[in-house]
């Protein structure tokens, strides 16, 4: 039998504040995070065994790499601690937790921190968007001459979508207006404090302008900088800490299943690939159902609530298909029945999600499973879902080149 994986609990920093204003580097930022998330589960450093890092672009935001270093320099009881660093574009959060997990899983340690970082609001926008653009993809081979890549690469998806199955450019505004709407729940999201017009949500240019192709301004994610760490135990030790707190270790949630995928680097490539075939990217339905497999899940029926990857509207229109809860191309019903709302039978983004709480590239994978753990102890406040006991996540980097799911519950 698999050794599970429990989650002791995390921190998340506050994705509106601008740390370049607040005179805060990266490793100000990742220190406090570190403190403030040991003593949110009450642990020491001296209990940490390995630390893992999700970071995708340090060295063109902060010229700065090698930040495994950086646990070490956030307390004295580090000295020496195994620590690396993990890049996988969006979902490089998600690839710093698969590491961490199979190395409790293999007994090597016992208690694992995984920290996702991210400092996106020190340069220019235009800056911003280069900086993320073709590290992530072919660099040089696409998007040349696109101002903003990753708003044209995901206009393409719903292009796709338009072309397979006919698409209502409105129901990606509902998408963007129900994650804005709950990230007004979150104390820790970057638009909460934001106000919209009534014509906000529409497809009208002087209200929502294009920013390339397809894609508008309301149905992009946020560029945030913002860090999440979570504290992963192994059955062993998550029984200790709940005996030493005189709380039931049935009441720590864990990693019940994992998927990872990965498709070829150009968008071009995954959708020749999915040519004929149902779904629009193959590998991520793969993903989400070998979570679901390994979590002796039937599928989507049976969890409560999934925290997915809404870069862009159009990735989340891709989750509810790509999830099951619709068949392929039919996203649009689970929208207009208003299934994915809080409240509805399957919620997706109760956070806010990338496009209301924020999107801070390293960081997201780590802030998912956080919220996935808040959700599973009813700590999640004002955007709790009602008796959630098992949580899904989809993460993906680049154009779902890197496609990570994970499902977290309690007993």
């Amino acid at each position: 039998m698999q050794e599970r994986v429990y989650i002791l609990g995390g921190y998340q920093s506050d994705f509106a504040q601008n740390w370049h204003r607040n005179e805060l580097d990266l490793l100000d930022v990742f220190q406090q995070t570190i403190h403030q998330g040991l003593t949110s589960v009450d642990l020491e450093p001296k209990d940490i065994d390995v630390a893992h890092v999700g970071n995708f672009t340090a060295e063109l935001f902060c010229n700065q790499g090698h930040l495994g270093g950086f646990f070490v320099s956030s307390h004295p009881d580090f000295f020496g601690l195994p620590s690396s660093r993990h890049e996988a574009a969006c979902a490089s959060g998600s690839i710093a937790t698969l590491a961490a997990c199979a190395e409790i899983e293999s007994g090597r340690y016992e208690l694992a921190a995984v920290l996702g970082i991210e400092q996106m609001r020190n340069v220019p926008g235009q800056q911003a968007a280069q900086n993320i653009g073709g590290p992530a993809m072919r660099s040089g081979f696409e998007c040349q001459g696109v101002q903003y890549p990753w708003p044209h690469m995901f206009s393409e998806l719903t292009n796709e979508y338009d072309k397979r199955y006919g698409i209502n450019e409105d129901h990606l505004s509902k998408i963007s207006e129900l994650n804005f709407s709950n990230a007004k729940k979150n104390p820790n999201s970057q638009t909460r404090g934001w106000t919209f017009e009534s014509d906000t949500f529409t497809r009208l240019d002087s209200a929502n302008p294009v920013i390339e192709g397809r894609t508008r301004k309301m149905d992009c994610g946020q560029v945030t900088d913002g860090a999440a760490i979570i504290f992963l135990a192994s059955e062993k030790k998550a029984r200790e800490y709940a005996e030493a707190r005189s709380i039931k270790l049935d009441s720590i949630p864990f990693i019940k299943g994992w998927g990872h995928q990965t498709g070829p680097i150009t968008y071009q490539e995954k959708i020749d690939f999915s040519k004929n075939k149902d779904y629009v990217f193959p590998h991520v339905k793969k993903a989400i159902d070998d979570a679901f497999s390994r979590a002796n899940m039937r599928g989507v029926s049976d969890i409560d609530g999934i925290e997915t990857h809404d870069c862009f509207t159009s990735t989340e229109y891709m989750t509810i298909d790509h999830f099951g809860i619709t068949k392929p191309g039919e996203s649009w019903k689970a929208i207009e029945s208003g299934d994915i709302e809080i409240g509805g039978k399957i919620p997706i983004n109760a956070s806010g999600g990338l496009i209301g709480l924020g999107h801070p590239v390293g960081a997201t994978g780590v802030r998912m499973l956080l919220d996935c753990y808040k959700q599973c102890t009813n700590s999640a406040g004002e955007y709790q879902i009602e008796n959630a006991k098992n949580i899904s996540t989809l993460n993906i980097g680049g154009s779902a080149t890197t496609v990570v799911s994970f499902v977290v519950g309690s007993n």
